[in-house]
């Protein structure tokens, strides 16, 4: 039974397929069309501004100085040549609580990185990409300063956290 289908199959592969043959042959017969030129474009041709001597990118022309930025006198420094430590190389955002230790006296608390491992961190680390030190540590929470750009080329201090995750 099986031959008989493998025949009854096989022998449905070899068609008369002479009517396809003489369909390429009359395409292939035709002669072949044009192929129209190429467009012809014009040279360009500048402009140029009359009198035009300044800058048009220049700030105090597009937007005349109407107050003068303050300069930032925060007085906050970055100190650059601290050794980084593991956390920092990691967004605030992606870091998790998710416990605390409490050892020797002291409190840590224990965060999950983005690769899955779990840092012990205690007051006075650092974590986050701008330069974020840890100043509080609670059962809930992990409370940092991170000190960010102000906007007139110095730098500000500013309050984040990092909630005991569920997760």
């Amino acid at each position: 039974m099986v031959m008989l289908a493998l025949l009854a199959g096989l022998g449905g592969c070899e068609q008369d397929n002479q009517d396809l043959r003489d369909y390429i042959e009359e395409v292939k017969s035709q002669p072949a069309g044009a192929i129209p030129p190429i467009p012809v474009i014009p040279p360009y041709d500048p402009f140029v501004y009359p009198e035009h001597l300044r800058d048009p990118f220049d700030s105090s022309i597009v937007a005349p100085d109407l107050m003068p930025i303050p300069k930032s006198t925060s007085g906050i420094q970055i100190d650059r040549n601290r050794p980084k430590e593991y956390l920092e190389s990691f967004p605030l955002d992606s870091l998790r609580m998710v416990g605390t230790l409490k050892q020797q006296g002291s409190l840590w608390a224990l965060l999950k990185t983005p690769d899955g491992t779990i840092q012990r961190v205690r007051v006075g680390n650092y974590a986050g990409q701008n330069y974020g030190r840890i100043t509080k540590i609670t059962d809930m929470k992990v409370e940092l300063t991170e000190i960010v750009p102000d906007g007139f080329g110095g730098y500000k201090e500013r309050p984040a956290a990092i909630a005991l995750s569920n997760q």
